[in-house]
């Protein structure tokens, strides 16, 4: 089994639980593309196999959460397991949709966002959490981030609870969001909820729930992963020089290639410079 499998993460269950699960249900090499926190719901993609192999290709995602933030209390993690640090007042402005809805859209585009302590993120050697649990503090460099899209869902006065999806690039912090968008309503919030529904062309829909995966694994073929791009099918002579390794010639446009002979999928090739080298090859 070589491709991916996309688990729908239920709450309060670790990246690695799951990884370790279909470890033992596949007996195959598995990875993923970027982990969820335990709190966190929804699109979790798996590789597996030689689908391992593939993990550069995925890295780079932007994903969308349905994203839930709770105002007028601050946690230490800035999500709902944290430590309540400080309440505030939320004024009833901030449950104005037109108001809401014009804070949102503030965080549209490219900006700098200063990801939380309680974070993987290594600074001289050390994650930001394994700091922070020692109550310790380091500068934290800020990082580039986008949000594409950011719409209102929903508004929960009586909980103190806002809604809304958000489209954003790779290593975006919906914590940190949260806390600036309650920050601009001037006040403080956590993030309550958050649903991963999708990463780059992988979808919730197409999600599998964790108690269904001894039942049924839909796994996404490494062929089917890269079938928007062209193909080239080898000639026999040229087969085993690509699976050793020898770059071929090819004079056709740069780009990531589906290799194939005699109709079979092989691989994926990489030409550059007229130049064809193997860079995932399945057992042939």
């Amino acid at each position: 089994m070589d491709g991916i499998v996309i688990i729908n993460k239920p709450k309060n269950c670790t990246s690695h639980d799951i990884v370790h699960r279909v470890k033992k249900i596949t007996g195959e090499k598995v990875g993923h593309t970027g982990t969820l926190d335990p709190m966190a719901t929804g699109v979790l993609p798996l590789l597996i196999g030689k689908g391992t192999l593939c993990a550069k290709y995925f890295v780079n995602h932007d994903k969308v959460y349905e994203v839930q933030l709770t105002l007028g209390t601050k946690t230490d993690t800035a999500d709902a397991e944290g430590i309540k640090l400080e309440e505030r007042e939320v004024s009833d402005n901030c449950f104005q949709p037109e108001t809401v809805e014009a804070i949102l859209k503030h965080f549209l585009g490219k900006q700098e966002q200063i990801p939380p302590m309680y974070s993987a993120i290594k600074v001289k050697g050390k994650k930001l959490y394994e700091y922070a649990r020692k109550g310790q503090t380091v500068e934290i460099q800020p990082r580039q981030i986008e949000i594409y899209e950011i719409d209102l869902l929903a508004i929960k006065k009586e909980k103190k609870q806002i809604e809304f999806k958000v489209h954003c690039s790779k290593g975006t912090y919906i914590r940190s969001l949260c806390e600036d968008i309650a920050k601009k309503m001037n006040t403080v919030g956590y993030m309550s909820a958050l649903n991963r529904i999708q990463v780059g062309e992988f979808l919730i829909e197409q999600a599998v729930p964790l108690e269904q995966l001894q039942e049924e694994f839909p796994c996404i073929s490494v062929e089917t992963l890269f079938q928007q791009k062209e193909k080239i099918d080898l000639e026999e002579k040229r087969l085993q020089p690509f699976l050793n390794g020898v770059k071929l010639t090819m004079r056709q446009q740069d780009g990531i290639y589906r290799i194939y002979y005699q109709k079979k999928f092989i691989g994926i090739g990489i030409l550059e410079g007229e130049r064809l080298k193997r860079d995932i090859v399945l057992d042939f």
